[in-house]
């Protein structure tokens, strides 16, 4: 029996990034040969922190077309906007009801974003945050959610309420494992290579959208060492080192063989030729997107054809649900 698989990308930024590509991206693609995937534009999840109604319709759409530009196939997975579905927030408030405050407040993304600006502006939705991210996944049944690091914790919180939730009312919900990718690409911030590519570092950032010349300029400016041997070693040459994991995921050619075909030769080298190789995914990538991005009104369908196969899902899912904690039928 083929295994369900879950995961969601917020529409936060004008443009995925080589970080988002690479580390998870990629590997929502390939799933879909070995799985059945659902995947969501997590919009309700953005709203936690303020956003501009106008720039978020925007990114949503383009998160979309992005989505499909990379490979997603909708009539293959289930390709879905979160608020499209409204289950994710009837099953969260059900989820909420069973988790303690306690749990609530130990999440570490909650303590880290209210840190930075302050308790006293932190909404409850960041705080619920993780409670609805539960839903979401348990809403679908997967049987695993494709996770990194960042997000362990969260999943754990996911499994304890599946397991609470079928332990006081009957067995309801797929306790879903993490699904590990072996192999996954670690992609680091351009000027500072011991930190996590991120949006919040804009000239360390490689946006899949950007300009053609601002991506070769940002590679070409790539922060490396007073060395000019081209090897890869993460601690002594972390630069050099993650322009060569960059090259090698786009030009599909292993590291060591890189680094043998480098022996001699300078670090420009090594910067135009990942350049190069960034380009020449990133050029008919942006061709795509412009093509998906001049019909938003079929965008816009693709997405309600996308729904109504999730929501056969999301509804059996809650209807149990509510069954199990003894609600009246409608």
């Amino acid at each position: 029996m083929t295994q369900r698989v879950l995961s969601g990308i917020q529409p936060t930024s004008d443009s995925f990034h080589v970080g988002n590509h690479l580390g998870a991206l990629q590997n929502w693609v390939a799933m879909q040969e070995t799985h059945e995937c659902v995947y969501f534009i997590a919009d309700m999840h953005a709203i936690t922190v303020e956003q501009d109604p106008a720039q978020l319709r925007q990114r949503t759409l383009l998160s979309y077309a992005q989505l499909l530009a990379l490979g997603i196939d909708p009539n293959r997975s289930t390709l879905i906007v979160q608020s499209h579905i409204p289950e994710h927030a009837q099953l969260m408030w059900v989820m909420s009801s069973i988790t303690g405050l306690g749990e609530a407040n130990r999440m570490t993304q909650f303590k880290d974003k209210s840190a930075k600006g302050g308790s006293s502006t932190a909404s409850v939705g960041l705080l619920t945050y993780p409670i609805l991210q539960a839903a979401d996944i348990l809403l679908y049944q997967p049987d695993a959610v494709p996770v990194g690091e960042d997000q362990r914790q969260h999943l754990e919180l996911t499994r304890d309420l599946a397991i609470r939730f079928n332990t006081r009312f009957g067995d309801t919900f797929t306790v879903p494992q993490a699904h590990i990718v072996k192999g996954t690409a670690k992609i680091q911030d351009l000027q500072d290579p011991t930190a996590k590519m991120s949006k919040s570092s804009p000239s360390g950032c490689i946006n899949l959208l950007d300009p053609l010349k601002t991506t070769e300029k940002k590679i070409k400016s790539a922060v490396t060492d007073s060395d000019s041997v081209v090897e890869f070693d993460l601690v002594k040459k972390a630069g050099v080192s993650n322009l060569l994991t960059i090259m090698s995921a786009y030009s599909e050619t292993s590291i060591d063989d890189l680094v043998t075909s480098f022996a001699g030769r300078m670090y420009g080298d090594l910067k135009k030729e990942t350049a190069a190789a960034v380009l020449s995914f990133v050029e008919p990538f942006q061709a795509k997107v412009e093509a998906f991005m001049s019909d938003t009104s079929e965008l816009e369908k693709m997405m309600r054809t996308s729904a109504v196969r999730a929501r056969e899902i999301a509804s059996k899912t809650l209807a149990d649900v509510h069954d199990k904690l003894g609600f009246v039928r409608p």
